[in-house]
């Protein structure tokens, strides 16, 4: 089962950046990182990676270079410092947020 579309939507730009820090990467990389590390629950396609790639890079939060492979050509993306301060910002915002929903749901579960 997928996650719902709604949280994963809030939350892909902190997952392309957290997927980023494990090291450059070019697409379909990424979207292998992702779709592995979420169990097959979160199918990002490259329609909604490319546009999250190409605005984390006009912020300054991702660089990229072409690299040649034989014939193929792939975009590489980087991390860059400022995307690393993002990343841990979006990050302990995020476990914020989770903190305060679970004690929402600490209460609320244990009366259904």
């Amino acid at each position: 089962m997928d996650f719902n579309a709604n949280l994963t939507r809030a939350s892909i730009d902190l997952v392309v950046l957290a997927a980023l820090a494990e090291g450059s990467a070019y697409g379909y990389l990424l979207l292998k990182r992702i779709h592995d590390a979420s169990r097959s629950r979160h199918r990002v396609t490259a329609g909604t990676l490319y546009p999250i790639l190409h605005e984390l890079e006009s912020e300054g939060a991702v660089s990229s270079r072409w690299e040649s492979v034989g014939e193929r050509r792939r975009k590489w993306y980087d991390l860059t410092a400022k995307g690393r301060r993002r990343l841990q910002q979006d990050a302990d915002e995020w476990r914020a947020f989770v903190s305060y929903v679970e004690r929402l749901l600490r209460p609320a579960l244990q009366s259904a």
